[in-house]
């Protein structure tokens, strides 16, 4: 599996799911509004912190151990049962915590009870959600692209028609639910793609937990926890600050911004994700690993820079036509959140250098540290420049990581 063939692979969902992803906010924008917008960010966020204590956080473990024993079915059914065990587990234990806090979370989260139904359904379908997360990441470190992409294209496809369905038909509440129940869905799907392999069966994924397995995925379960828990923290508090400063329309405006990034980051995210992580796991000596990462510098930078130019120059435009007239006032962060991007995109090809190496220790303190500098320059900056601060702070922010992220990994490597 090359570069070019995964990012073509990939490029077809991805497309897909941008699209549907877009088409979606335009139905948000015109069924929720701004401050709907603020409090699907603030859910969504909520959402990501839960499936990762929930079981997401060894996937990476499960994509890099499932290719770099490729060889060694015994080995890799010890690992799958493992991650099975760990998921089931967290994920129960998860579901009893949320329904029996489910007024207190609701309270925090949307300042209100109403939506308090919601954790319900997020809880009773958390399982569903992270054991379909599990079987993607073995689809994905047995490089059966074909059928991860079958999968992903599928979910976008679902996550379009549910959500629109319940956001229409419900309004904001809707929106919450479908946003708790589509990922569940999904599993039927991966079963039945799963299902037309020759290593799939139940029993490869409940059994005896190997300890030292069990051991080796809670290293990526920590890199995981620190990103997703810290990562998502700081934004749920830079929306406070946002609305304390601003008020909920402009965490709206804000949190529109980062889901049109979000759309163009995708593609890159992906092929990072399924190509680099099986693909650096393999690798061993410092001056392939090298070579691999200055390729990704070579390719995806450039690609990153264009499609950030285009979206610039066609700004206006495309905020219309993915939003409404409503959303305007977020083109104040868009140069610099566009600057921030392709900023970010070269850090993420060093930090997943780092989760295949599983340097623990170094990605572990650069993003605690960077996910909470975050708050103090929003702050310095919005003092200065206002609402653009936001995304000036976002732009700083990570060029800072990915100066000090690349210094500390390839010395790592060095050492090695």
């Amino acid at each position: 599996m090359n570069l070019l063939k995964t990012s073509v692979l990939n490029g077809v969902a991805v497309l897909i799911k941008t699209a549907t992803m877009f088409a979606l906010n335009k139905v948000l924008a015109i069924y929720v509004g701004p401050a709907g917008y603020a409090a699907i960010g603030q859910f969504q966020n909520f959402i990501q912190m839960v499936t990762t204590f929930a079981g997401s956080a060894i996937n990476t473990g499960v994509v890099k151990y499932t290719a770099e024993y490729h060889e060694d079915k015994d080995k890799q059914r010890a690992i799958w049962q493992t991650a099975g065990v760990l998921v089931t587990v967290c994920s129960l234990l998860l579901t009893v915590l949320i329904i029996l806090f489910q007024k207190s979370l609701t309270i925090y989260l949307f300042q209100s009870a109403e939506y308090q139904s919601v954790l319900v359904w997020f809880a009773v379908f958390l399982f569903f959600f992270s054991f379909n997360a599990l079987l993607l990441a073995i689809l994905n470190g047995k490089e059966e692209i074909a059928k991860l992409v079958t999968g992903n294209i599928i979910g976008s496809l679902f996550s379009f028609i549910v959500t629109s369905f319940l956001a229409m038909k419900f309004g904001l509440k809707g929106t919450l639910i479908a946003l708790s129940i589509y990922q569940s869905i999904n599993l039927v799907v991966t079963m039945i793609l799963c299902s037309r392999t020759d290593w799939f069966q139940f029993k490869s994924f409940f059994g005896k937990v190997d300890k030292k397995i069990a051991k080796q995925l809670s290293a990526f379960a920590l890199m995981a926890l620190v990103s997703v828990v810290f990562g998502n923290f700081a934004q749920i508090w830079l929306r406070k600050i946002i609305i304390a400063e601003f008020g909920i329309s402009y965490a709206g405006y804000w949190d529109a911004m980062t889901k049109l990034s979000g759309g163009y980051l995708m593609l890159i995210g992906t092929i990072l994700s399924v190509y680099y992580v099986p693909k650096l796991s393999q690798l061993h000596k410092y001056i392939e690993i090298r070579k691999e990462v200055y390729y990704g510098y070579k390719w995806i930078l450039p690609l990153a820079a264009t499609t950030c130019l285009t979206i610039f120059i066609l700004k206006e435009w495309i905020v219309r036509l993915l939003f409404t007239d409503q959303f305007l006032p977020m083109l104040q962060l868009l140069s610099w959140q566009l600057l921030g991007d392709v900023i970010k995109i070269g850090s993420w090809i060093v930090s997943f250098m780092m989760l295949s190496k599983a340097m623990t220790k170094i990605f572990i303190f650069t993003e605690v540290f960077f996910a909470l500098s975050i708050i103090p320059l929003t702050l310095f900056f919005i003092y200065f420049e206002g609402f653009k601060g936001v995304a000036i702070a976002f732009a700083v922010n990570c060029l800072l990581y990915w100066i000090v992220c690349s210094y500390l990994a390839f010395k790592k490597l060095k050492e090695v």
